[in-house]
């Protein structure tokens, strides 16, 4: 069984264009480990100034595909992520340590689905979501999980999305190599329903987000 994967879009610290991650692709860029993220000129104001890496990603990320396929604002996301808003749970750890308390608004902020919820929020998307975590850092189980209503036909496109963000120096002993600030997204659909687009079987998955990127981010050109 395949599945088609097209209209990609990525954002990282330092690498911002098509023509950014065709070089990063190439071994000519790295993505920066810092706390950089996108300006979402297009997002009010008021509603981006507490959002953090991983959801100004996310949310520029989604909005670049819908630039492309507006037809898609209609498809429901498959948000993907190994660990979600690190940063806002450490925050909330810190706080119950420190004062035995939560902010309820720092918690709304911290919990898994923030980046998708948001998204949601900021483009005006109605059609819903799925979040997957994938246990055991295993990506191609989150890609078959995300691809799943495409596959059975259950629906014609879904939006799937990654994104994680930089992590915390708190956690910088313990955490695994290649952990990296970036996010993607990209329209899954059957194979005979999409142009310009690279197919994927199911016996031969990526076996990280760089892979599926590497995969992928040239698929237009």
């Amino acid at each position: 069984m395949k599945f088609a994967v097209s209209h990609v879009h990525a954002w990282a610290p330092g690498i911002a264009t098509k023509e950014d991650w065709s070089r990063w692709k190439a071994g000519d860029v790295q993505i920066q480990n810092e706390k950089i993220s996108p300006a979402l000129e297009f997002a009010d104001p008021l509603f981006k100034r507490r959002l953090s890496q991983i959801t100004r990603m996310t949310i520029q990320t989604i909005h670049d595909v819908l630039e492309e396929r507006p037809d898609c604002a209609s498809s429901k996301i498959a948000f993907v992520s190994f660990r979600g808003e690190l940063e806002r749970q450490l925050s909330i750890n810190k706080m119950l340590l420190q004062d035995n308390g939560i902010s309820p608004a720092g918690f709304s902020l911290s919990v898994f689905n923030t980046p998708v919820a948001a998204a949601s929020i900021a483009l005006h998307l109605k059609s819903g979501y799925s979040v997957i975590y994938p246990s055991r850092g295993n990506f191609q189980d989150a890609l078959i999980c995300a691809a799943s209503p495409v596959l059975c036909g259950e629906e014609q496109n879904i939006i799937f999305v990654y994104a994680d963000e930089k992590i915390p120096g708190e956690y910088s002993g313990i955490a695994p190599g290649g952990c990296l600030p970036f996010s993607f997204a990209a329209v899954l659909s059957r194979p005979e329903e999409a142009n310009r687009a690279v197919e994927i079987s199911l016996e031969h998955l990526p076996q990280s987000p760089q892979d599926f990127l590497k995969e992928t981010v040239l698929s237009e050109e």
